[in-house]
């Protein structure tokens, strides 16, 4: 079992996007789209997170002996994202990791801190297809912290548990996957008050990322940001939201996707799979928690899982549990 944390910051100048070519390690020949998976567990504590409070961290996020623990800096943030300033005091997200099964994507679950929801932004949803549009799938995350924060910062903590495993994080992929997360920001504040939003926005964005993905791969031609905004809108009309979505918000998006155009991954032949295992998770969920592990353990993919690895199993899911 694999477990990592993020850390956010409460106050940054930019948006911070989780985002590392992660996964099983699949046909590449460049590290850029390759895809890698984690060979440890990991914690990673907001520097802004006294340790008096890493007890209760580490019982909401289900943290045994097992993690290994790292944190997150002011200069990690400066290094992992880079958009902005912010200081130590001002990390304070933390997050665990752990793999599942292969093809089962991202899925994120964001916990209450002493009953507080202290994530405030940022949607389980958009961490996810973030993560899978930065490199990272068969994962699931998850994220809390021990008071409010926006939650934008929250994934510089992931960025240094890779490099820490030996992953060398793409820049370019990182820096693509945070504009998305910005991007989508102002859609989601904007629709707070249906809860199926999220899922459905990043789900739309999921799949003209995966056309965009196609289209540069089986043509070598790049879409304009007139064509990638014409996709979103035809998606976010599949997804029965483009009417909530302004033409405003769209352009912000578009753009966005732009840089995911212009980055390794969209060359990478495992993305266009990775990132439709992930469109299925985030399209109908509501909510902060995506992953459950009745429901894993219940799948033709947990089943089988079982006869490759019942001690894996057995530990992921009590890990799954040990959150409800």
């Amino acid at each position: 079992m694999l477990a990592v944390t993020l850390a956010g910051a409460a106050a940054v100048a930019a948006p911070a996007v989780v985002s590392a070519d992660t996964a099983t390690e699949q046909s590449s020949s460049s590290s850029s789209t390759a895809t890698h998976t984690l060979s440890n567990s990991y914690v990673v504590y907001g520097a802004g997170a006294p340790q008096s409070v890493y007890d209760q961290l580490n019982s909401v996020m289900g943290v045994d002996s097992s993690f290994k623990k790292l944190t997150a800096t002011a200069s990690d943030y400066a290094k992992y994202i880079g958009n902005g300033t912010t200081t130590d005091a001002a990390m304070i997200s933390s997050v665990a990791i752990a793999p599942t099964d292969p093809g089962s994507g991202v899925k994120v679950n964001i916990k209450k801190y002493n009953g507080q929801s202290n994530i405030t932004e940022v949607t389980a949803q958009q961490y996810a297809m973030v993560a899978q549009m930065a490199g990272v799938t068969d994962i699931t995350i998850v994220v809390t912290a021990n008071r409010a924060v926006s939650g934008e910062s929250a994934l510089t903590g992931v960025y240094k548990a890779f490099e820490e495993d030996g992953h060398q994080l793409n820049s370019q992929n990182t820096a693509a996957a945070n504009s998305v997360l910005d991007a989508t920001q102002d859609a989601i504040d904007a629709n707070k008050d249906d809860s199926s939003y999220p899922g459905k926005l990043m789900a739309a964005v999921g799949d003209t990322s995966k056309q965009i993905a196609q289209q540069k791969q089986s043509s070598g031609e790049l879409a304009t940001k007139a064509d990638i905004q014409e996709m979103l809108n035809k998606a976010l009309e599949k997804r029965g939201i483009a009417d909530q979505t302004t033409t405003t918000q769209q352009e912000k998006i578009a753009g966005a996707l732009v840089n995911f155009q212009n980055s390794p991954i969209s060359s990478s032949k495992t993305y266009i799979t990775n990132v439709t295992n992930t469109i299925n998770n985030v399209k109908n969920s509501t909510g902060n928690l995506m992953n459950k592990a009745k429901n894993w353990a219940n799948s033709e993919a947990g089943k089988e899982t079982v006869k490759q690895a019942q001690n894996w199993l057995t530990r992921f899911i009590n890990w799954v549990k040990s959150w409800f």
